[in-house]
């Protein structure tokens, strides 16, 4: 089954249903690692931010992803 499968199931799904769907993927994007593109990427878009809010959150973001779960910087 593809994504864009398993997205129409979920638009199928009863309201409660939806609403444990997004709680797993909620909970599965806090534990999760990300690949080393996925934080290669991460890493440009900080180190081009104009914004040091942007990029402290890029940064955050990157800390997250490496370590999946809760940051430990």
């Amino acid at each position: 089954m593809t994504a864009a499968g398993v997205i129409e199931e979920i638009k199928q799904l009863p309201r409660a249903e939806q609403t444990r769907v997004i709680q797993f993927v909620h909970e599965l994007v806090r534990n999760r690692q990300l690949t080393g593109e996925e934080l290669g990427e991460l890493t440009k878009q900080m180190a081009e931010a104009k914004d040091p809010a942007e990029a402290s959150r890029l940064k955050e973001e990157i800390v997250h992803g490496f370590y999946g779960g809760e940051p430990h910087a």
